[in-house]
């Protein structure tokens, strides 16, 4: 009896590629997505997930422009002040994974466990790795301006262990209101930079160049025939890209919310799933949804039946108008606009990196 053709086939070419050592993944990540969706009428919105195996105890901090930084990697640390307002979450409340800036401009820190710094030069400043997306979101108005300054690498990256005893093996994607993107990536001590609006989306391992030829391996496939279903990094790349081009196109805010909370659903991995052998699957935590155009971010705690959002536009980001903090990391419940809720707060520390001689 002939066997049907399309499972055969994908079995084959998948076989493969298995062979290859295409999908031969690193052992030790984490799991996290982030996808950009380009609408009509300049409609930007940028999703992701942060999955890890603990709980993070993750609160959402606004930082207004003029505060006076340091890199957290010793003496040698760079020093800036902040030249933009920013809205983030932080992991750990000792570094910055996810925000806004009042510009537009989203940074998104995910992990990638083939990244490698390589060795700090004597005639750089220092950054602690924890600091990278702050520092992004501070500086920078543009795209197109953080890939120009962070091309010219005016600092050595430090990567301290992190709270919960991992490597801080991390990689950056950032996206604006013009729909330009970018990835950062330092892959055999090299800084490596992926600059379009065509980088919608980043998951962590393998390095991004790699995952995008498994894209376009799947592509040929085509996402109404087979998408893979797993929770590897690879899986969830392939079924972002698919949905992303797939939803609707539409300048309706609500529609588009709608459409990508879908998506950055889809990628994420049920609370308490593990996969023994595989520490590489962790729970989906929280998402963020970071509303570009009118200038909303969007937060979803898996263990909360609400989303709430912070409105740019109730905030006050001026020099001296203070920091402010939202806790969330002790299990508090929220719904709808929450600006009102922020209470000042002295700003964390970014967790220190050792620079080793």
């Amino acid at each position: 009896m002939k066997r049907p053709y399309c499972l055969v086939h994908i079995w084959k070419r998948s076989l493969a590629a298995v062979c290859a050592g295409v999908f031969c993944f690193p052992q030790f990540a984490f799991s996290c997505t982030r996808v950009t969706y380009l609408g009509p009428e300049n409609t930007v919105i940028t999703a992701r997930s942060m999955d890890w195996a603990e709980d993070m105890k993750s609160d959402l901090w606004v930082f207004p422009r003029g505060l006076q930084r340091e890199g957290a990697a010793g003496p040698n640390s760079i020093k800036w002040v902040s030249k933009y307002g920013s809205v983030i979450t932080a992991g750990y409340n000792a570094g910055s994974a996810d925000g806004m800036s009042e510009t537009g401009l989203v940074a998104n820190v995910l992990y990638l466990s083939e990244s490698n710094y390589g060795v700090p030069k004597n005639d750089r400043p220092n950054l602690s790795i924890a600091a990278w997306a702050q520092y992004v979101l501070d500086n920078y108005a543009t795209v197109s301006q953080a890939v120009a300054g962070l091309a010219r690498e005016p600092f050595n990256l430090i990567a301290p262990t992190l709270p919960n005893g991992e490597a801080s093996t991390l990689h950056l994607a950032i996206s604006d209101p013009s729909g330009n993107s970018a990835v950062f990536e330092y892959v055999a001590g090299k800084l490596v930079i992926h600059h379009g609006r065509e980088n919608q989306v980043m998951t962590n391992s393998p390095t991004y160049e790699k995952q995008l030829a498994l894209n376009n391996y799947w592509k040929g496939i085509g996402g109404t025939v087979f998408l893979p279903g797993t929770h590897r990094a690879a899986d969830r790349f392939v079924r972002a890209a698919f949905y992303a081009g797939a939803i609707p196109q539409t300048a309706v805010t609500r529609d588009a919310l709608a459409s990508l909370f879908g998506v950055i659903r889809n990628a994420s991995v049920p609370l308490g799933i593990t996969t023994p052998g595989q520490p590489n699957i962790s729970s989906t935590r929280w998402r963020t949804v970071s509303d570009q155009k009118n200038k909303v971010y969007y937060f979803e705690s898996v263990l909360s039946p609400t989303i709430f959002w912070v409105p740019f536009a109730d905030l006050d980001f001026s020099q001296g108008a203070g920091v402010k903090k939202l806790s969330v990391g002790n299990g508090e419940l929220y719904s709808g606009n929450v600006a009102a809720s922020f209470v000042p707060a002295t700003p964390f520390p970014f967790l220190q990196g050792e620079v080793l001689e």
